[in-house]
Parts: C-alpha cells; sequence; structure tokens
C-alpha cells in the first residue's frame, strides 16, 4: 500500500473441505502441517497495477527479503483479474 495499492487483503484458509466446486486444496496440495494462504490487492486500473508493481520491485526494501521463502514458490499462483461485480 505503500506504493499506491487501494486495498491489501491476506486470508488464511479456514474451511476448506467443500464439497461444490474445485477446492483449493486440490489445485495447491498442502502436505501435512501447510495451510492455504490466499491474498489479493486491489487497484484502479491495470495500468494502475502495473505502476505500483513498477514502484514495489524497484523497492530496495526488496533485497532483504530471505533467500529462502517461508512458502513454496512453485505452489504460489498469480493473475490479474478485471471485476466483473462491484457492490
Amino acid at each position: 500500500m505503500t506504493h499506491g495499492a487501494l486495498a491489501y487483503r491476506e486470508s488464511v484458509g479456514d474451511d476448506l473441505a467443500v464439497k461444490f466446486g474445485l477446492p483449493f486444496t486440490k489445485l495447491v496440495k498442502p502436505k501435512a502441517g501447510e495451510t492455504v494462504v490466499f491474498s489479493w490487492i486491489v487497484f484502479k486500473s491495470r495500468a494502475h497495477r502495473d505502476k505500483v508493481n513498477a514502484k514495489v520491485m524497484a523497492d530496495k526494501r526488496l533485497l532483504k527479503m530471505p533467500k529462502v521463502m517461508p512458502f513454496s514458490i512453485k505452489r504460489m499462483s498469480y493473475g490479474g483479474f478485471k471485476t466483473l461485480v462491484s457492490a
């Protein structure tokens, strides 16, 4: 949010044994003791997202990131979405 994002949410799986659709656990295949974290960031537009992401990637604090991440990058998913319905 320091670089201009409108909102940021990070959520931990709480009810993942769903009976409808494709559960996150099928997508991520968590091992024993692992949990699923779902995060998203809100931007004004794709152009705004690109500007904010450029600022984030240029932030020198990224150099202080740990060499070993506390999560599996191989099972991380990333993408951009357009809003269909907003209430």
